[in-house]
């Protein structure tokens, strides 16, 4: 069965650029895909690391990534899987990255512990 697309957290991207435990659960040689909200927190980590947010943006723009603009349908699917998780520790950035997972027909890959058990739609990987 396949799992559609490879719908990237921010966690689970940023997991790979810094060869963090579980990166090697993610799937190898997939084109993942990521809102442009979850694209953006991963910039904002990068930059809060320590780097000039031109070296953040340099840096992801090298990488292979799709990028889904996040409007319409999906902000109204964020907002209610945001509503329903919310008191299980799920971020905003989380039902961002779900509700993309679902405009798209693809499996959310995340290092959030909090994804565990989740049921909104969309087949989910904890890679940790």
């Amino acid at each position: 069965m396949s799992e559609g697309p490879h719908i990237f957290d921010a966690s689970a991207l940023l997991a790979m650029l810094s060869g963090e435990v579980g990166a090697a659960a993610l799937p190898a040689g997939a084109l993942p895909v990521m809102s442009a909200v979850n694209l953006l927190e991963v910039a904002n980590v990068l930059v809060r690391r320590g780097l000039a947010p031109a070296q953040a943006r340099a840096i992801l723009d090298e990488l292979a990534v799709e990028v889904v603009p996040f409007e319409g349908e999906m902000i109204e699917r964020a907002t209610t899987i945001h509503a329903a998780a919310r008191d299980r520790g799920l971020s905003l950035g989380d039902a961002v990255c779900l509700a993309t997972g679902q405009d798209q027909g693809g499996t959310a890959w995340t290092a959030d512990r909090a994804w565990q058990g989740l049921e909104v739609g969309v087949p989910i990987r904890v890679i940790r």
